[in-house]
């Protein structure tokens, strides 16, 4: 009996350590007992390795805005977070003195009672512009509270723009006595260029009136190609976009990589430019 007792104590005291909350005055100075994760992305890190990026000169954070929509009825509705994923990897390694902040999955997608825009389709998530910038805001003051000195706005859907660029606006005048800088880069979001820039490689694409296309749909076979039902779309005769043949997969995925670099690249030479200024 005393021993079950004692077992007893013992799963209790771990529950209530499991539960229990940081203590009030932490120790922000204790040594990092491990190698640091070779990773761009704050979510994956721990506290101590985003603390000692940024010490090491890692004071440049890029917040992107995605969204949950509707794209059609090949691709994933969170077809704007995962190109995030692989398009900021690439900026932030580019720079070199940049992290990843959390990718902001929920987006102004439409109003939603009566529902408008992107909002008509089921699994949409939407939130009001109000809210939007509400959330950006407290982003941008938790990471400039914790030494981050350049904050980039940049996102991949175009109803995310004018709110991303109201809230660089108020919080640098705001925050004018601070050393912390908010950059909107609009030169992020350039499908426009990235089809320009496909057309004269050759790829001619036909609308087919759908929310996709080959760039869209070639990044996102780079991270996953379950994202656009390939093997699905195979097997229906439907893996094909804007009149463009997707297969073979591997020559798509290439060309994924090749876009994401263009993207990259146009992003780290605005952010340079806005963070040399």
């Amino acid at each position: 009996m005393l021993r079950i007792l004692a077992v007893g104590a013992v799963f209790a005291l771990a529950a209530m350590q499991a539960v229990s909350p940081p203590p009030d005055r932490p120790d922000l100075k204790a040594p990092r007992p491990i190698d640091p994760l070779d990773t761009v992305f704050i979510e994956e890190m721990t506290w101590m390795e985003v603390r000692d990026a940024i010490a090491a000169g890692k004071r440049t954070v890029i917040v992107a805005t995605g969204g949950i929509e509707q794209n059609g009825p090949y691709l994933a509705m969170g077809k704007h977070n995962y190109i995030l994923r692989a398009t900021t990897q690439a900026i932030a390694r580019r720079l070199g003195n940049a992290l990843v902040a959390p990718i902001v999955p929920f987006v102004p997608e439409g109003d939603i009672d009566p529902p408008t825009g992107h909002m008509r389709y089921p699994g949409t998530v939407s939130v009001s512009e109000p809210t939007f910038e509400a959330l950006l805001t407290d982003i941008c003051a938790s990471l400039r509270m914790h030494g981050f000195e350049h904050v980039v706005l940049l996102g991949d859907s175009q109803g995310n723009q004018a709110g991303m660029k109201k809230v660089a606006s108020q919080l640098n005048e705001r925050w004018a006595k601070q050393a912390t800088r908010v950059h909107y880069v609009p030169e992020y979001y350039n499908y426009e260029q990235v089809g320009a820039w496909l057309e004269q490689a050759g790829v001619h694409q036909v609308p087919e009136g759908l929310h996709d296309d080959f760039a869209v749909t070639a990044i996102l076979m780079t991270v996953d190609p379950n994202l656009v039902r390939m093997k699905e779309r195979g097997a229906a005769g439907k893996f094909s976009i804007n009149g463009v043949e997707l297969a073979p997969a591997p020559k798509t995925i290439e060309w994924g990589k090749k876009i994401i670099d263009f993207r990259a690249n146009a992003a780290v030479r605005a952010i340079e430019q806005a963070v040399g200024s």
